[in-house]
């Protein structure tokens, strides 16, 4: 049985992704990808459940092409 909730589940994305695009502008990639990786381990611990976690990220790398 599936845990982790795959369908849309934001009220407003729109605003959701407005706010994440912003907090990106004006940053280097390497500044980007500390803060993806510090939103990750805050969210992560949120939701503390590894089960969960698991789950995500197998789906995470199954959905990814890899190059």
């Amino acid at each position: 049985m599936t845990k982790l909730i795959t369908d849309p589940n934001l009220p407003e994305p729109d605003d959701f992704y407005q706010e994440l695009t912003d907090l990106h502008r004006d940053l280097s990639m390497e500044q980007s990808a500390e803060i993806n990786a510090k939103l990750i381990l805050l969210l992560c611990n949120h939701i503390g459940d590894q089960a969960v976690l698991s789950e995500a990220m197998q789906i995470a790398k199954k959905t990814t092409a890899v190059h």
